[in-house]
């Protein structure tokens, strides 16, 4: 290294202000930055809402999630966590911002594109630019080209190149269950992408301080495709199981029953149907990889088309059951994608009470446990939010779309008389 190099890497150093920036405070950015900062590395959580930064920098946190309370309260008074909105000059930049379905379910990286627009000016040589979103096979080169726009001073690595250039840039994503995260951050393994060899083991260094599992290396492209077809498999499968459903209800025959028999084969594991598919990522995920290829994913778009349709086939049976019973009321039971979570993105039992509430709601009665006030889809509707046993006590139809813990100790004594309509067979259980 030459003396003129020297000084550029001491200039560099001294111009750092975190070890991890985490690009996005939301479900996977404030877990993620809350584990790094408990292993010792000071990290600087960046996000747009001042109300997010401020409630981080106070030690509390704006979503539930298990165990991520303390771990929070806990690196802001260790000073090893920091919120800002603003982006600092780091080692490592971590991308976790929302990758939302845009017009006719094409992928839209617009957030991920302002993230890498916003880290350009503040890059410094020999830094690690990760991104755990969820994305189109791709986007980990798009950054690339954005930085190379923003910043020509510095050499970008190339795909298929050996070298990693001035800066590393990777894809590593998340792979954690909502209610688990901060124990999947650590316990689960990672696959994790470069744009180069060299740039793949440069975000490798970051994962395995924290990682327990297995870091896995590969290319960029085949990082992003994993992450799709994970979630497209689940997506099938599921698929599978809430058609059955559908079948099972023409036919006339129940679907539990014939699940639980099925499953008695030793080469048969049949899913439990639900009123349709939630979250961001299953949702989600298996579009990014149809965009991909439109006329080859036939299978994975029919898969979505039926998970996305059951949400309408179990909204019709209500509003059937409705019709049966003039000026009675229906208690909806839950409204989040999955049980004892927080987390209302795409979500199919919210869907139904928004279209339900549209018409009917003053006949709508919503139960919601991790809610102190309707969603904004059901704001405006006479649809009203209320304890379980009100609304047991008030309606003559209850419907049970999420499966919270809350809801599991209900039986004959408390369902006597009513119409009920388990559409996640939780009763059965």
């Amino acid at each position: 290294m030459t003396e003129q190099e020297k000084i550029a890497v001491a200039d560099a150093d001294d111009a750092i202000t975190a070890d991890i920036a985490v690009i996005g405070l939301g479900y996977i950015g404030l877990p993620t930055a809350a584990v790094l900062a408990s292993y010792g590395w000071n990290v600087c959580g960046v996000d747009v809402s001042p109300h997010v930064v401020e409630t981080v920098n106070a030690g509390g946190v704006h979503i539930e999630e298990r165990d991520l309370d303390g771990l929070v309260h806990k690196a802001i008074e260790d000073k090893t966590l920091s919120a800002s909105l603003d982006v600092p000059s780091a080692r490592y930049y971590m991308i976790a911002v929302p990758t939302p379905l845009g017009d006719n379910k094409a992928p839209n990286i617009a957030y991920v594109e302002s993230a890498a627009r916003a880290i350009a000016p503040k890059l410094l040589p020999g830094a690690c630019i990760i991104v755990e979103s969820t994305s189109p096979v791709g986007t980990t080169e798009r950054v690339a080209e954005i930085i190379a726009e923003a910043r020509p001073d510095l050499r970008m690595p190339a795909f298929g190149d050996i070298e990693s250039g001035d800066v590393a840039i990777a894809y590593c994503p998340e792979r954690v269950l909502p209610g688990r995260i901060v124990n999947e951050l650590v316990h689960n393994d990672r696959v994790i992408g470069g744009v180069t060899p060299a740039c793949a083991e440069s975000a490798a260094k970051l994962y395995r301080s924290f990682v327990q599992g297995d870091c896995l290396i590969t290319n960029a492209r085949v990082a992003e495709t994993v992450k799709l077809v994970e979630n497209s498999f689940r997506d099938v499968n599921i698929a599978f199981a809430n058609e059955l459903s559908i079948i099972a209800d023409k036919i006339g025959v129940d679907v539990w029953d014939v699940i639980k028999l099925s499953n008695r084969h030793p080469r048969v594991n049949i899913l439990q149907p639900g009123p349709g598919v939630g979250g961001h990522c299953i949702a989600v995920d298996p579009w990014f990889l149809v965009a991909g290829a439109p006329e080859e994913a036939r299978l994975v778009r029919t898969a979505r088309e039926v998970n996305d349709h059951k949400a309408v086939h179990t909204e019709n049976r209500i509003r059937a059951l409705l019709d049966a019973a003039p000026g009675g009321k229906v208690a909806l039971l839950g409204l989040a994608f999955k049980p004892d979570i927080d987390d209302f993105r795409e979500s199919p039992a919210l869907e139904i009470a928004e279209n339900l509430a549209k018409d009917m709601g003053d006949r709508i009665l919503v139960v919601e446990p991790f809610t102190e006030a309707l969603p904004p889809q059901l704001e405006g509707t006479d649809a009203t939010l209320t304890q379980l046993s009100p609304a047991l006590r008030e309606a003559e139809i209850v419907v049970i779309l999420v499966d919270h813990t809350a809801f599991k100790h209900l039986g004959a004594d408390d369902l006597g008389g009513k119409i009920v309509f388990d559409t996640r067979g939780m009763l059965k259980k």
